[in-house]
């Protein structure tokens, strides 16, 4: 069984706005802590793994669901939109959902430099249309 498909981050950010839609960010803590988080109400942060190259963290679905998304819609992010596809399909074999996954991720698609940040579309979320979070550090 896999995920519901993809949405934009325009698309999520509509969604995540307008529903009861749960957003799960699935980077690592330092991610958030570096990089910056989802400037949106109510996002349960519940890394798919620990560190960097380890294997799934054992406990993602039991803390997805105890962070409120059993009957919601889940929306999976992460940085580039890689590791998200794996949490949502996770998720969708856990019985939850419809779990979506966010497109270009957090930092957004590759710029014309081969970069991912401000000259790419970015997360969801931010003022600028498109994106979904902003660039300081998890509260």
């Amino acid at each position: 069984m896999t995920y519901a498909g993809d949405l934009t981050p325009t698309q999520a950010h509509e969604l995540l706005t307008s529903t009861d839609a749960l957003l799960v960010d699935v980077r690592t803590p330092d991610e958030w802590e570096h990089i910056g988080v989802p400037d949106l109400p109510g996002v349960a942060f519940v890394p798919w793994v620990l560190v960097p190259g380890s294997p799934p963290n054992p406990d993602f679905v039991a803390q997805v669901q105890a962070a409120g998304a059993a009957g919601r819609t889940v929306i999976a992010l992460c940085r580039s939109g890689q590791r998200s596809i794996a949490a949502a399909n996770a998720l969708t074999a856990a019985g939850l959902g419809p779990v979506y996954n966010v497109l270009q991720g957090f930092e957004g698609d590759v710029g014309a430099d081969g970069q991912r940040g401000p000259s790419a579309q970015g997360p969801v979320g931010h003022p600028r249309p498109g994106r979904l979070g902003r660039r300081t550090p998890r509260p």
